[in-house]
């Protein structure tokens, strides 16, 4: 028994006992690291998406400049709202409400925050709402599987103890200042083995990505349907995901309050996918205009002698160019056609005057 015991704590997933690194007077905070490198890898592949869809380069930045700050705070507001023991509870501290470095962050107060930013920001530059967020949604739970990754380094958000051979291990944590407590003898405090819930949501939200990916590949989805499909099916894992979890929360109808939120607003991305299936895809042409508005600036630049290319000097011809003004000048010069020109203007406009000398048509009369 003793040895099975042995080989089952061996098995466990470790958890770091220390999520902060003080540089000088500045503490480097993982969750902070995780949370920042998300919001990059989010706006990269959704620049890539969006320019992919007729988007003109540097939209997704632009619009992410009022996104990303409203969405933070949209998460924590809600995070504190569905979890307010520590903050107002009995032993709570009213201040760290706003310790956002020490994690608590709800995504469906970021979704909605983060979402009004997003349509400021898209109102601003004439982008719609919808085809912008079809282009972000697998940036956005990118973004939340690495933020997963701070709740890890943070011993949080796991489920119930658990000897299963992927068991998180989980320690005695201090919360300020980002790491394990340590018993009498320096050694960190095991708290027990636990379902990674952390883990499970990281893994869920790859796979969520992958499928908003093909699935707009392959039906083309628009006018919002590919951000409804990433919450529909978000949705679907968070509610027994969030079932496994034993950290406090609000209860509201006998559930978790994000299980219910999650199962409402999974519901609602579904009727969103039902009623507007069959439209047919936006067509974004902003990279288009403006790659049509930089031209023009190119093609009327000066060349070495003043003049803008393809324009011609008055008095100096170009050998083997000729223009209609030149032509006819140099016929009425010579009564007839230039030696070694061809003809072919002058039939030419013969059909184009499309009358003979008697006033018919040619061939008649």
């Amino acid at each position: 028994m003793t040895v099975l015991a042995d080989a089952t704590v061996l098995a466990a997933i470790p958890s770091p006992t220390q999520g902060v690194w003080e540089i000088g007077p500045f503490p480097l905070r993982a969750y902070a690291l995780c949370i920042i490198a998300g919001i990059v890898l989010a706006c990269w592949l959704g620049e890539r998406r969006w320019v992919a869809r007729g988007g003109a380069p540097g939209d997704v930045l632009d619009i992410a400049v009022w996104a990303v700050p409203f969405g933070i705070v949209g998460g924590r507001i809600y995070h504190v709202i569905t979890t307010p023991q520590p903050y107002f509870g009995a032993d709570g501290d009213p201040l760290r409400a706003f310790a956002i470095w020490e994690g608590g962050l709800g995504i469906w107060g970021a979704i909605a925050l983060g979402g009004v930013g997003a349509w400021i920001g898209c109102r601003r530059r004439g982008i719609p709402l919808p085809a912008w967020a079809d282009a972000i949604a697998p940036g956005i739970v990118l973004a939340q599987a690495v933020g997963r990754l701070g709740n890890w380094f943070n011993n949080e958000l796991y489920g119930s103890a658990t000897d299963l051979p992927w068991a998180l291990t989980i320690y005695r944590w201090n919360a300020s200042a980002g790491q394990a407590l340590t018993g009498s003898d320096g050694e960190p405090v095991v708290l027990g083995t636990f379902h990674p819930t952390f883990l499970y949501e990281l893994l869920w939200n790859l796979g969520v990505a992958a499928l908003v990916i093909w699935a707009d590949r392959r039906f083309q989805l628009s006018h919002g349907r590919a951000f409804a499909l990433y919450v529909a099916a978000y949705c679907a894992g968070r509610v027994w995901i969030e079932m496994l979890r034993i950290d406090t929360a609000e209860q509201f109808l006998g559930l978790r309050l994000n299980v219910f939120t999650s199962v409402v607003v999974g519901l609602l991305a579904v009727a969103y996918l039902i009623v507007n299936r069959g439209r047919p895809r936006e067509v974004i042409t902003r990279g288009a205009e403006k790659a049509g508005e930089d031209a023009p600036a190119e093609a009327s630049s000066p060349t070495a002698d003043g003049t803008a290319p393809g324009a011609t000097t008055p008095g100096v011809t170009t050998p083997g160019v000729t223009t209609p003004g030149a032509t006819a000048a140099r016929r009425t010069a010579t009564g007839g056609t230039v030696a070694g020109e061809t003809v072919t203007d002058r039939v030419d406009e013969d059909r184009a005057g499309a009358r003979t000398d008697e006033g018919g048509p040619p061939g008649k009369g």
